[in-house]
């Protein structure tokens, strides 16, 4: 995932905990904020594992989320692995992920099939 879609500052982290909408599963949980622009950032605490197992996690959270960058409302999100995540595969966090995007209604909407340039 670039750079420019990545949530960096600690102050952009409290902000998006403090004003944001959570909905969670088993594995994981996401909490958005409206925002300007598409940032995305991932928090994976010392309870999920030791450094190299939280890097992993990091690693395949933002693949999971990668394919969805053009799909998804501009806003903050905040990805927060819990320690189950540790012993997830790629396949249930990619479920875990996208369930998450359309339980916070984070899709953009599309127009329906057939009208589009129909105008009267």
């Amino acid at each position: 995932m670039e750079r420019r879609y990545r949530l960096q500052k600690n102050r952009a982290f409290q902000y998006v905990y403090r004003r944001g909408r959570s909905v969670a599963c088993r594995d994981l949980v996401m909490l958005y904020a409206k925002g300007r622009g598409l940032q995305v950032g991932f928090s994976v605490s010392k309870k999920v594992g030791n450094a190299v197992t939280r890097n992993k996690v990091k690693r395949r959270l933002r693949e999971c989320f990668r394919p969805y960058l053009g799909d998804v409302k501009n806003g903050l999100y905040v990805i927060v692995a819990r320690p189950s995540a540790a012993g997830a595969t790629f396949q249930s966090l990619q479920r875990d992920v996208r369930y998450l995007l359309k339980k916070q209604s984070a899709f953009r909407a599309e127009q329906p099939a057939g009208t589009e340039g129909n105008r009267a």
